[in-house]
């Protein structure tokens, strides 16, 4: 499809990588003997668990149900029996643990009873499109695994949403997962970005794809021919690093610019990953709840490259044994690809929602940090940068502590691609300072919230210890009146007695004879 395109600022042209993994079909990972499944594979609060060690599970069975706003549910990935609820070690650059369910496979990947398929979506309401999509715990499959549910509900009601756009450009070195899902399942791609067309009731769809990525698109906009749905296209975007950014895709498809610290429903506009649709398209029509993804194992440090389809929780160490295992001068790995992934020490924590790729790198393809060197005010990052900040001033104010003026030059615009530290000739890790301004900032912001809390329950406090000395003060004074009352009312009633004794004792006296014993004689 063709369409006027535009061109954001900065960005580069980095060598792909990606023909080692893309060049044989994606492989089904066996079911590991135990799966480790993380019960907050998404940003907000974690789930509540459902099930106690001991259990029997099913495959695709609920075992954690998701808790406030950006919530997700938790399936278990295979049958099996739970072995524990505790603590483990999880994919994530802290390096911390995080609550878990263990399962022990059965081996046997017994399935429970999937809910009933959706198949007419165009009479199907949005709200229960989207009731299928929360219950099988579909999230962002590009990476940020943000709750699918919650950002279509995001959608402002009164201007509606003009277009829907799939992120298929996958732009980062070495990913090449969705490549080969768009190859693989295009009819599921398509399918289910006209599911997410309908809940949004979007008149349009463009699903943007690097132009290194012929077959896909080929396939693509086969299966567009294929179901006949209008309003949907495939568009070809240029190979620019990082053209795969939500910010970027939707500029370079639209010309539209999404405000600072907006959404891109701001503009009309909602975008998902080509992964998330295939997710949609098996929980709308199959019922089947997300458990397994595709995921890229690649790099220079791994004997087979190529991508597998693998069941969440599944030991990463596993899947780099199914890709021929590790190469002799593996040095480094690494979850995501060579500009936004983190390291990782410990192979045998499981892959999650979020796990595009598995990255294994040598010492000389990645070599540790070089010292930093002082700034050469160069401007290259600025002009690299496709947000068109200015990650000069901001490294200033970040090392300064100056978190303030940091703001003023829009830090939450950065969207961390890495290009800033990848062109500086100073070797400055420029990305490493904005994520430490970031974090400080957020400690701010969670003090500042505490303190007002802590304000607000102590006003709360004192206005409450206030009204209960109002009260107690009122109460002893309806008291002491009552007392009073009946003080008063007990001192005229000996005041009535005593005036009846002595009335009784003139009476008395006033009577003849009463002064002695009459005589009868």
């Amino acid at each position: 499809m063709s369409t006027a395109l535009w061109q954001f600022p900065g960005g580069l042209v980095l060598p792909a990588h990606k023909a080692g993994s893309t060049a044989a079909p994606a492989q089904a990972a066996p079911i590991p003997d135990r799966l480790t499944v993380p019960i907050a594979e998404h940003p907000g609060e974690a789930a509540e668990v459902l099930v106690t060690p001991g259990d029997t599970v099913r495959t695709g069975q609920l075992i954690a149900h998701p808790k406030g706003q950006r919530g997700a549910a938790v399936h278990a990935p295979a049958s099996g029996r739970v072995a524990a609820v505790e603590e483990r070690r999880v994919p994530h650059p802290s390096g911390l643990a995080a609550p878990c369910v263990v399962i022990d496979s059965d081996g046997e990947d017994r399935w429970v009873e999937p809910a009933a398929p959706l198949s007419d979506v165009a009479t199907t309401d949005p709200a229960s499109l989207i009731r299928r999509i929360r219950d099988c715990g579909i999230v962002g499959l590009g990476g940020a695994t943000f709750p699918t549910a919650e950002k279509l509900e995001s959608a402002p009601p009164a201007t509606g949403i003009e277009m829907l756009i799939l992120n298929g450009a996958e732009c980062e070195p070495y990913i090449s997962c969705d490549n080969r899902l768009m190859r693989e399942r295009p009819g599921a791609v398509i399918d289910g970005a006209w599911i997410l067309m309908r809940v949004l009731m979007a008149p349009r769809c463009l699903i943007g794809v690097e132009d290194n990525k012929p077959e896909a698109i080929a396939a693509l906009e086969a299966a567009v021919a294929e179901a006949g749905f209008e309003g949907v296209g495939v568009v070809t975007v240029p190979t620019r690093y990082p053209v795969g950014g939500e910010k970027q895709l939707v500029y370079t498809l639209t010309g539209k610019v999404i405000p600072s610290g907006a959404l891109p429903a701001a503009v009309g506009v909602i975008s998902q990953n080509v992964a998330t649709a295939a997710a949609v398209h098996d929980a709308v029509r199959g019922g089947r709840p997300l458990i397994e993804r595709y995921v890229t194992v690649t790099g220079p440090g791994v004997a087979q490259p190529r991508n597998v389809v693998a069941r969440l929780g599944t030991p990463i160490e596993a899947l780099i044994r199914l890709c021929g295992g590790y190469a002799e001068n593996a040095s480094r790995l690494i979850m995501g690809g060579p500009m936004m992934g983190f390291a990782i020490d410990d192979d045998t924590v499981p892959i999650v929602k979020g796990s595009n790729c598995l990255l294994v790198g040598t010492a000389e393809t990645f070599p540790p940090p070089q010292q930093a060197l002082p700034c050469i005010r160069c401007g290259a990052c600025a002009d690299a940068c496709p947000v068109a900040l200015l990650p000069q001033q901001l490294y200033w104010h970040a090392r300064a502590g100056e978190l303030d003026r940091a703001c003023e030059y829009h830090l939450d615009d950065c969207i961390e691609c890495g290009i800033c530290g990848y062109v500086c000739p100073s070797h400055i890790p420029l990305v490493q300072y904005f994520l430490y301004a970031k974090s400080e900032i957020a400690a701010r912001e969670q003090q500042r919230r505490q303190a007002e809390l802590a304000r607000t329950r102590y006003e709360q406090r004192q206005q409450r210890l206030e009204r209960d000395r109002l009260e107690r003060a009122s109460a002893r004074q309806r008291k002491k009146a009552v007392l009073q009352h009946k003080s008063r009312s007990t001192e005229q009633k000996k005041a009535e007695i005593q005036a009846a004794l002595e009335r009784a004792r003139r009476k008395k006296s006033d009577t003849p004879g009463s002064g002695g014993r009459s005589d009868k004689r």
